[in-house]
Order: structure tokens, then sequence, then C-alpha cells
């Protein structure tokens, strides 16, 4: 079976949040058919949880926090992606607002 675009991937991510009672939207376009996603979720207290994507020891889709826990300063969130943008600028960057710091994604985060 054939993955869906990233940018219907973006969009839905951005439904489910807005679903559920937070702020999304897209801060960084990717490429529409294969552009990585990665999520920043701020939780209004100057912190933020960073999602990049990766792939599980099966080869199915899932995220990663590769700043760990707990969140970090928002800055470190954003720098980090600066440093991404560098190596492949056709990624997406969806932003979340949400106090709480839910992710609203479907695929599996791996710590």
């Amino acid at each position: 079976m054939a993955a869906l675009k990233a940018q219907i991937q973006a969009q839905a991510l951005i439904r489910r949040a807005q679903a559920g009672g937070a702020m999304a939207m897209v801060l960084q376009k990717g490429d529409p058919d294969a552009g990585l996603i990665y999520l920043k979720v701020l939780r209004l207290d100057g912190r933020a949880d960073l999602y990049a994507p990766t792939r599980d020891m099966s080869g199915a889709r899932a995220y990663r926090r590769p700043l760990g826990d707990p969140p970090p300063p928002e800055s470190e969130a954003d720098a980090f992606l600066d440093r991404e943008r560098r190596m492949d600028p056709d990624f997406w960057i969806i932003e979340v607002e949400d106090r709480e710091g839910r992710p609203f994604l479907t695929d599996p985060v791996i710590d």
C-alpha cells in the first residue's frame, strides 16, 4: 500500500489538533508528496516538545523526541529545526499550541 502524501498527512494532523481544541498551523511547507513532517508542540509556558520522523524496528513510521523529556525551551527546538533545514530544506514543520502538550500524532512515539 502506498504511503499518504505528506501534504495530506500535514492537513490531517492540523485537523486533529483543531478538533481537539488546540491551535495548529504550517510553519514551513515541504515537498507535497514525500516531505518529512516535523511537529513542534508549544506548551504556552516557553517550552516546546519536538517530534521528528523516524522508523521503528520493523520499518513502520514513527516519531522520536530528539530533544528528550522534559520539554526544552522553544529556542532549542527552533535551533534543532534550523540545523535540520540546512541538510534538507524540503521538510514540513507543523506547530501546535496546546497547554497540555498533546501531539495529536497517529504514528507511535519512540522514546
